[in-house]
C-alpha cells in the first residue's frame, strides 16, 4: 500500500476499470483523499479531472486534481502515451463519500482477515467492524495514538493526518476497541501497521469537529 503522512493508499490486488474525463483507465491505488491511475495521454500537475467507476452497482463520480505523473509508455503508430498518475480528490459529495468509504473499508477488511496480524489469532476484521458499530456515539474530535520505544502515548488533535508511527482515530470510538486495535498494531508487520492505519483514518473521516 503507498502511504505518505496523511495520506493512506491502499494497493488493489485487481485494478478498477474507470473513466478519467471520460477517457479509459485503471485505478491502481485508493484512498479516502487520491488515488493512483493509469491513463492514457500526457498530463500535468494540476490538472483537473472527473474519475468515475461503479463499486456494487453504483455510480461513483469524484473530482479530482493530478498532484504528481510519469509517462510509463510513449505513444506510438498504434497507440498513444500512457502516464501513471498520482491524484487528490477535490470534491465529492455525501453519497459518493459514504459509497467510498464502504469500498475501501470492504477491501481492507477482507485483507485484514487473510492476515491474522493478531499473534493470539483474533480476527481483525472484528477491529473493523467494531470500529463501524461505534460511530454511533456522539463524542467529537480526534485522538491520536502515538507508539514509541514500547508505549503508548494519547493526544487530542484537529488533523486527519495519520501519523507513521500509529494512528488516529474518532474521539467516539470504544476505550475496548481501541485497546484491540492498538494490540493489534504491535503485533502487525509493516504493511499490517499501514492497513490499520487506513482503517484508523475510515474512522476519522467519521469525526464531529
Amino acid at each position: 500500500m503507498s502511504e505518505r503522512r496523511g495520506f493512506q493508499r491502499l494497493k488493489l490486488a485487481k485494478p478498477i476499470l474507470a473513466l478519467m474525463n471520460g477517457q479509459s483507465a485503471l485505478i491502481l491505488d485508493i484512498g479516502l483523499r487520491g488515488a493512483f491511475v493509469e491513463h492514457f495521454g500526457d498530463v500535468r500537475p494540476g490538472y483537473s479531472f472527473t474519475l468515475s467507476f461503479r463499486w456494487q452497482g453504483d455510480e461513483i463520480e469524484i473530482e479530482g486534481e493530478v498532484v504528481h505523473t510519469n509517462q510509463v509508455r510513449a505513444s506510438s503508430a498504434e497507440s498513444g502515451a500512457v502516464s501513471h498518475s498520482g491524484v487528490t480528490f477535490v470534491a465529492m459529495d455525501k453519497v459518493t463519500k459514504a459509497r467510498l468509504e464502504d469500498m475501501i473499508a470492504t477491501f481492507v477488511g477482507k485483507i485484514l482477515a487473510a492476515q491474522r496480524v493478531n499473534a493470539e489469532a483474533i480476527e481483525p476484521e472484528f477491529v473493523l467492524s467494531q470500529l463501524g458499530q461505534a460511530r454511533r456515539s456522539r463524542s467529537r474530535g480526534l485522538v491520536q495514538y502515538t507508539w514509541n520505544d514500547g508505549k503508548w502515548t494519547q493526544t487530542r488533535t484537529t488533523s486527519v493526518d495519520q501519523p507513521l508511527d500509529g494512528f488516529t482515530v474518532a474521539a467516539h470510538e470504544d476505550p475496548d476497541e481501541i485497546a484491540l486495535l492498538c494490540s493489534t498494531y504491535e503485533q502487525a508487520n509493516v504493511e499490517g501497521r499501514r492497513l490499520i492505519r487506513l482503517v484508523a483514518e475510515l474512522s476519522a473521516a467519521t469525526a464531529k469537529m
